[in-house]
């Protein structure tokens, strides 16, 4: 079966770009000279390509945005996605939301439904698989934002964490305090935020002339009981850490209930930091030092990223948008005391 044409196809073949050829198909999106527009309306109907309707519907304002999320069981992606549907409403779009479990063979099957389906544009938290069906999309002329996480060497625009800015920071706080055998919890080293929160941890160790020790370091799924297994590894190590950054925002409430379990006095036994910050957060005894992620800012700029892409009203070139975190520190960090350090 030959392969319909794309929007690509189309910008190649009329010698301009693809951002052009959405501007013809988007009438009313942006200048476009009468003889290209001629040019491109002609190789249109030489190559026999159709326009997705979706593409056509955010000048009317009847638009759709494909929503994926990996799981709404973690408070920040439930907290980004009420956000989402806000801002799209606030721009005349409704939301098709759908989630990935972190599950690669689940996403793959909802990328494969979206190309059906009427959508506008899609915001998506990749798990950081398909690389060969995000590309489809994008072939297909589907204008596709990254939200959270990124998946390096794909053309998508992306709205994410500093997380590399974030971790250096929740370390440089407990290394100011004087720890130096910090131990972190992150997400799996295949995602973004998991490998760059590591490199945060890490940079602030090097700055500080602390040498990195493998056993302190642990990238965990972010499904699952994990969270606790990784800290009851932390605590049987002698000597054990006295401060930990819990950099996997799914896996906090787990890690939490196994500090619990051991008995641990926070901060007199052990310093800690979550990513993160829930109402619950600051009602703990002791209320918990946080990376506050800026949900508000991720879900503004996504919907205005996929939306002027579906425009034609942003350059060909893919863009990243890095928005910082706060820092909040309170009562679960504290000065280490020799005399009080785990051994």
């Amino acid at each position: 079966m030959k392969k319909a044409p794309t929007i690509r196809d189309v910008a190649a073949a009329a010698g301009v770009s693809v951002a052009v050829v959405s501007r013809v198909l988007n009438d009313g999106s942006g200048p476009v000279a009468p003889d290209t527009r001629s040019k491109v309306v002609a190789t249109i109907e030489e190559l026999g390509f159709r326009p997705r309707a979706a593409a056509r519907s955010l000048s009317s304002g009847a638009a759709v945005i494909g929503l994926m999320v990996t799981d709404l069981e973690n408070p920040f992606f439930a907290r980004l996605a009420g956000r989402v549907a806000w801002e799209a409403r606030a721009n005349d779009s409704q939301v098709m939301l759908m989630t990935t479990h972190e599950d690669p063979y689940l996403e793959r099957d909802l990328l494969e439904r979206l190309r059906d389906r009427s959508v506008t544009g899609i915001i998506a938290t990749p798990t950081g698989a398909n690389i060969d069906a995000w590309r489809r999309l994008l072939d297909l002329g589907v204008s596709v934002t990254f939200v959270d996480r990124s998946i390096p060497d794909l053309p998508i625009d992306a709205v994410r964490i500093d997380n590399v800015d974030s971790a250096f920071t929740a370390t440089d706080h407990l290394v100011r305090l004087g720890h130096t055998r910090i131990g972190i919890v992150s997400g799996p080293t295949t995602t973004t935020t998991g490998s760059e929160r590591i490199e945060g941890y890490r940079r602030a160790l090097a700055g500080a002339g602390i040498p990195l020790r493998n056993e302190l370091v642990h990238a965990v799924p972010f499904r699952g009981e994990s969270g606790g297994d990784a800290v009851g590894a932390l605590l049987s190590l002698h000597p054990a850490p006295t401060a930990l950054v819990v950099a996997n925002t799914a896996q906090v409430r787990n890690a939490l209930r196994r500090l619990l379990q051991s008995g641990l006095r926070l901060p007199d036994d052990l310093s800690v930091v979550v990513f993160d910050d829930n109402p619950w957060t600051e009602l703990t005894s002791p209320p918990l030092s946080v990376v506050r992620p800026p949900v508000d800012m991720l879900a503004v700029h996504a919907v205005e990223l996929v939306t002027s892409r579906v425009r034609g009203n942003v350059p060909e070139a893919p863009r990243t948008l890095s928005v910082s975190a706060d820092f909040v520190a309170r009562a679960s960090t504290a000065p280490l005391v020799p005399t009080g350090e785990l051994s």
